[in-house]
């Protein structure tokens, strides 16, 4: 990015160009590593063990990003960071050459260098790789930010990642938990016998939950197209294909506001069982979290900004209806639409427009109840108003066979009975295009293709979806999601405030 150079900027161009002029190359295409910082300390901490005192190892190649540097006359001290973490160096003028120390001495923090030596420990104790030679892989042209140890502004960090990694070693951490936490997703599932799959990023209808699309157009097609909301519908039309069990761990899209919790572009885990239902999804997710807990963490207990959360066995259950009743001391079952209005009224509730029973209902136990929820806890019995693709409960044809999991007052995953009868779904399809006419703009469009499909025979299935991104930044004590995505989106510098 061109613009008005700093004078740091000015003096580190400048030394590129002497470099340059002493045919010294400031970026380099390779160089052959032979440890880590950690695999380093590690191979001289065995070597004290079986050697004693005095130790000197074979010659080691370490490479890292230059981020100290104490000149000491003909002596300088100097850490890099890699990967995994730092070690000191050591280069003594009479060891490298006068030369090639002063070259050293001139290195800026931020340089990515290559050396060669021996590792042996300080009288202070700290292991420490003696130079014997070194060489210059990346000249970094600009300065880390000031007091970049720690670095604390949240938008330099989300929108800078890269500064945040180099300055901040606990956010790696952050993020390589969240990638074990995936990986272990594959592992259990591959061990109860699902298939990984990938369906379709770009569709005609958005479809699969209640959310605003982001819109495209495919010119060699001539059709508008939607990012995917949702993974569900093409799942489903594996499993009415024949395939038992399914899930895609992808990447969904939604036009909607952000904050804590929300993010335009997120990471879903969608799963499809036959021969299941919501007991089955309970059971599954329930083992999934409890692994990926223990896997992750080591233990089942953790703690959340400030709160402590068990995962054992069993997670609390509730019901919905059940659990607003009692805060707004009412039968809710036995209430009608304009009681339920009183109430949300009484609560200063601001509901989408057109709902019902359901839909009000709904309202209140995410306004009344939800942030109550902070150790693991299953919602049981939505309302179909509110559950489009959810099978309904024999004994109360009001709600479904549907629970959503809630962790930290949050909703981490949703689960329900799939609804496998392709009139019953044809009939709420019509209700949510009635919803839509009322004026909410988030309703499930209708979907011929998926209601041919089901018309072929869906097999009795439970299917369940799970935020990755919640999950993780409660596993990594993470205040938001925007701290175990890597790159989340920010608003243009020029539209800001």
């Amino acid at each position: 990015m061109e613009g008005e150079r700093t004078e740091q900027e000015l003096q580190r161009r400048q030394k590129l160009t002497t470099l340059r002029s002493q045919g010294i190359e400031p970026y380099q295409s390779r160089f052959d590593r032979t440890h880590s910082s950690a695999e380093a300390l590690a191979l001289y901490e065995q070597a004290e063990k079986s050697g004693g005192a005095e130790v000197r190892t074979e010659r080691v190649a370490l490479a890292g990003r230059l981020v100290a540097i104490r000149v000491m006359g003909k002596a300088t001290f100097a850490h890099i960071q890699d990967f995994v973490g730092r070690i000191q160096l050591l280069a003594k003028v009479d060891k490298v050459g006068e030369e090639p120390y002063k070259r050293f001495t001139d290195l800026d923090l931020g340089d990515i260098i290559g050396v060669h030596g021996t590792l042996f420990r300080t009288k202070r104790g700290e292991i420490t790789c003696e130079i014997e030679d070194f060489v210059l892989l990346a000249k970094a042209l600009r300065p880390l930010p000031e007091k970049y140890h720690g670095l604390k502004d949240k938008e330099l960090r989300y929108r800078q990642r890269y500064l945040d990694l180099i300055a901040n070693p606990e956010v790696m951490d952050v993020f390589l938990a969240r990638s074990r936490m995936v990986e272990e997703t594959r592992t259990f599932l591959k061990g109860r016998g699902f298939v990984e799959v990938e369906t379709p990023v770009l569709q005609p209808l958005a479809g699969g939950a209640a959310a605003r699309p982001f819109r495209t157009h495919h010119n060699a097609l001539d059709m508008d197209l939607y990012l995917r909301i949702a993974l569900e519908l093409y799942l489903k039309r594996l499993i009415i294909g024949g395939f038992d069990r399914v899930y895609e761990i992808g990447r969904i899209f939604r036009n909607e506001g952000m904050d804590q919790w929300h993010s335009p572009e997120y990471t879903m885990l969608e799963l499809y069982q036959a021969y299941t239902d919501v007991e089955g999804m309970m059971e599954l997710t329930e083992s999934l979290a409890i692994h990926l807990v223990e896997r992750v963490k080591g233990t089942p207990t953790i703690h959340y900004q400030g709160q402590e959360i068990s995962f054992s066995r069993p997670f609390k259950r509730i019901e919905m209806v059940d659990a607003v009743s009692q805060v707004v001391d009412e039968d809710l079952l036995k209430a009608d639409v304009p009681m339920l209005e009183g109430l949300i009224k009484k609560y200063n509730i601001e509901p989408k427009p057109g709902l019902g029973w359901g839909g009000l209902v709904a309202e209140l136990f995410e306004e009344l109840v939800q942030d109550t929820l902070v150790q693991p806890t299953f919602v049981l019995g939505h309302p179909v108003e509110v559950s489009p693709l959810a099978r309904r409960r024999t004994s109360d044809p009001r709600l479904t066979d549907r629970f959503e999991l809630f962790i930290a007052g949050e909703e981490i995953a949703n689960a329900f009975s799939e609804l496998n009868d392709p009139d019953d779904q044809r009939a709420r399809f019509v209700d949510q295009a009635r919803a839509r006419a009322a004026g909410d703009e988030e309703t499930h469009p209708m979907d011929e293709d998926f209601l041919t499909a089901l018309e072929y025979g869906f097999p009795p299935t439970g299917g369940m979806g799970l935020g990755i991104d919640r999950l993780a930044a409660i596993i990594t004590d993470q205040p938001s999601i925007r701290d175990v995505i890597l790159f989340p989106h920010l608003r243009a510098r020029h539209a800001e405030p």
